[in-house]
Formats: C-alpha cells, structure tokens, sequence
C-alpha cells in the first residue's frame, strides 16, 4: 500500500498506558490534529492518542478529501485518502511499535465520513469506528469487502443538515449488509457532538471485547 509515511504526515502521538487501546483521532473541517486530540480523554483516558492531520485544504480549512459542494463529496477522492490513511495507520503501528493493540477511529463531521470509507474500504486495518456526525461517504461506488470483523456506533442529530438522516440511514444499512456489527445513536438536534453522544461513545467503547 503506497502512502505517505508516519514521519511525512504531520500528527500527534501520545503513547497512554502500556496496553490500553489507541484512538485514532480524525477532526472535522476546520479543525486539526491538536484540536480532536483533546476529545480522546473523555472516550478513555488512558487510550494512547494518534491524530493525523487532514492533507486536504478548503479555502484554508484542512480537511480529509475533495468535494464538489456541501453533502457532494469528490468520491474518488474520498476513495484515495481513505486507502492513504490506512497506510498511514499501518505505518504508524510499526513505527510506534503497537503491536496488536486495538485502534479505533474517532472521527466527528469530515472526520467520521473518513473514518466510515476507510473502514468500508479497509477493514482490515479500521475496523472500529466512533462516528459523530458522519453519513455515508462512497456515492455510487461499489461495495465489496466483507466486514464481519468490524464494530461501529453511529451517533448523528434526527435534523441534521450536515448529514441528513437518509444518508444515515444508507450507510447502517450498508454496514449491516456487509456483515458489520452496528450501533446507531440518535437524538433529537443538529450537527455536532453533545454530551449525550460523549456518554453513549464511551459506554460503547468501554463494551467492547
């Protein structure tokens, strides 16, 4: 898998205690790798940190891939970064020597469409996903990969205009199609992550085998 290495692609690491699962931290527009790194402690707090940064740029806001309006996402694009952040974590697993422990992908708006099609698309290397506020991100494009090893919770706002509700409702029913064992948390409300969505997270973190 060609992609930038760990040591190219500007990120914060931080090592938590020896053991504990590591969150991949994926900000949404606008926001950067410091910025969602901050919201690991209160999935776990003794997680270790590995938070890239979007290699994508909007009118100077960093983002994970090329879209062609609000909601109309650059599909080939997304298809690119996503097989380029699965290199990136495989990099970053060696390179951090994290053996087997466990990642999972914490993502919120832009972040969560990435964590979502890398998952889709490479379950082998993302197959725990935390989603805030994402939708499905591949379009038309079709789906082949089995993903019975994987585990995510999707957590959106019933009024979202960010990630309407049927594009939700699309990309659970494509995870469960494919085998994935899915969670769906929503609430009344918008775009965003509130504190009921933090509680229902770390609940279903804390779960998992």
């Amino acid at each position: 898998m060609h992609a930038p290495m760990v040591t190219d692609w500007p990120h914060l690491f931080l090592p938590g205690k020896a053991n504990a699962p590591v969150l991949l931290m994926l900000h949404g527009t606008g926001g950067n790798e410091v910025d969602v790194a901050g919201l690991a402690a209160e999935l776990d707090p003794d997680a270790a940190v590995l938070a890239p940064r979007g290699r994508v740029q909007e009118h100077g806001m960093l983002r994970w891939f090329r879209r062609h309006g609000e909601g109309n996402f650059d599909v080939d694009d997304v298809i690119v970064r996503a097989r380029d952040l699965a290199g990136f974590v495989e990099s970053a697993r060696e390179h951090y020597g994290l053996g087997d422990r466990p990642i999972a992908a914490v993502g919120f708006s832009n972040g969560a469409n990435i964590a979502l099609a890398t998952a889709l698309l490479h379950p082998e290397t993302v197959n725990v996903v935390i989603a805030f506020s994402g939708m499905y991100p591949l379009g038309e494009h079709e789906l082949n990969e089995d993903l019975s090893g994987s585990m995510l919770i999707v957590i959106n706002g019933d009024s979202d205009p960010m990630a309407p509700l049927p594009s939700v409702t699309r990309l659970v029913a494509a995870l469960k199609r494919h085998g994935a064992t899915v969670e769906q948390a929503l609430r009344p409300g918008g775009h965003g992550i509130e504190r009921r969505d933090l509680a229902a997270a770390r609940k279903w973190l804390a779960e998992l085998d």
